[in-house]
């Protein structure tokens, strides 16, 4: 389950284009940053995506990917010329393709290589969409086939595209919009695919053209409703409306943040079978398995782009620190997978999000106040070399990397002297022991 969104410039306090995603996936499946270069490919070269092979082009755009590590593609993304795209999920009456194919992550990485504004990278995945489809195993510790929606964002514009299958229809961003993992598109669109509505009227979803609805008429129902995604995109979507006209990083970054309206000081991740929060705490039940593993914020302003990315798991828990795709990552150690490893950043990260889940009212507060005063610190420095040299930047990366890093290692031993004020739920601490023997983390 995840949550995306996007502020437009007439949204914002400055201007500039504000896009925010927090990928939720199982809660043992890393999340890994990587920078790919712009590259020249030889012609007839093909390009191997999670499963299948692909004709290539012949340049591909540098990009800079949140990833579940075992997969090409990525739930969250930005390429050179500054588009952003983040996927979501969806659930569809249109039968799902299970053999090897192309799944959401990878449409979302071919069109950051290959577009070059928000317009042309929706064009990408249409166009692909239609050649291939949709197909092939999404899910990293139990099967899940899904079909995909998509924000896409540039410095100048923003759009919607939601799919069903081979369907899809897309609208054009006015000043606000978030997704979650439902159809929003109801019955008004700036662009479709050429079958969408005769196809539900042949299936008999609907009487006629004017009774078509994409969302009623292509939801699985179930599926939709269990996701709680209804919820979180009116959550999501109450927050940016509450903030319009003076959207900025801040905000986005507590809106990724957000437990619910309901959340006060005294609030746990432990609960039972139902529910879901744009910032997404893995629990018991078949529906709260999935955890917030990584987020991105992207500050599009004046030609340039600022990445925020967390590069660990719950942003309530950890820090945004700043990329430049340009300028490269700092030193993250080496890349993540689904076994527990002291030497990368992502499972550095869980020993404190895991203590933290302890008794997560008493132990956050211990820290959050030091977490914002970091971040704001990293916001300063960040718009101070904006428009600097590459040295500069990535020195900026580097700089903030290593306090975030210092920082957990530090609120890792203060909270674990904490004396615990409330246990939590005895099925919680199960699911999470089970979760820490399945990564091997003792």
């Amino acid at each position: 389950m995840c949550d995306t969104f996007v502020a437009l410039a007439n949204a914002t306090e400055d201007g500039s284009v504000i896009f925010g995603k927090n990928s939720d996936r199982d809660a043992n499946e890393a999340h890994e940053l990587v920078i790919i270069p712009h590259i020249q490919h030889p012609e007839g070269s093909f390009e191997h995506c999670t499963y299948i092979d692909i004709p290539q082009v012949a340049e591909t755009n540098a990009v800079l990917l949140a990833k579940p590590f075992w997969i090409w593609g990525a739930e969250i993304g930005a390429n050179e010329h500054n588009v952003v795209i983040g996927n979501e999920a969806v659930f569809t009456k249109v039968p799902y393709g299970k053999k090897p194919g192309l799944i959401g992550m990878d449409f979302l990485r071919l069109a950051l290589e290959r577009a070059e504004s928000a317009r042309q990278a929706l064009d990408v995945i249409v166009n692909l969409l239609e050649k291939y489809e949709q197909s092939g195993n999404c899910g990293f510790a139990h099967t899940l086939f899904y079909h995909n929606s998509f924000l896409i964002a540039d410095p100048h514009e923003a759009w919607v595209l939601e799919t069903a299958g081979k369907h899809w229809a897309a609208e054009k961003v006015k000043d606000i919009r978030s997704i979650s993992n439902a159809i929003t598109i109801r019955s008004t669109w700036d662009l479709a695919s050429e079958n969408l509505v005769n196809h539900a009227i042949e299936k008999g979803w609907c009487k006629d053209s004017d009774t078509f609805n994409f969302s009623k008429c292509y939801s699985d129902l179930i599926y939709t409703r269990f996701s709680d995604s209804r919820k979180r995109q009116c959550r999501t979507t109450e927050l940016l409306k509450e903030h319009l006209g003076k959207i900025s990083l801040n905000s986005a970054m507590q809106i990724l943040r957000d437990h619910g309206a309901e959340a006060d000081k005294d609030w746990s991740p432990d609960k039972g079978l139902f529910g879901a929060e744009v910032c997404m705490h893995a629990s018991s039940g078949p529906v709260r398995g999935s955890q917030s593993t990584g987020s991105m914020i992207s500050h599009l302003k004046d030609g340039k782009a600022t990445h925020w990315l967390t590069g660990t798991s719950a942003p309530c828990s950890g820090i945004f620190k700043p990329i430049w795709l340009d300028s490269g990552l700092p030193d993250l150690g080496p890349a993540p997978t689904g076994t527990y490893d002291e030497n990368t950043l992502w499972w550095r990260h869980e020993n404190l999000h895991r203590e933290l889940l302890r008794d997560y009212a008493l132990r956050i507060e211990l820290y959050q106040n030091e977490r914002d005063t970091l971040e704001q610190e990293f916001i300063t420095e960040a718009k101070k070399v904006a428009s600097s040299t590459k040295t500069k930047r990535f020195k900026t990366s580097e700089v903030c990397f290593g306090k975030a890093l210092e920082a957990t290692e530090r609120w890792v031993s203060s909270i674990k002297t904490a004396k615990l004020s409330k246990r939590r739920s005895f099925i919680h601490k199960l699911v999470w022991d089970k979760l820490d023997r399945q990564a091997r983390r003792q």
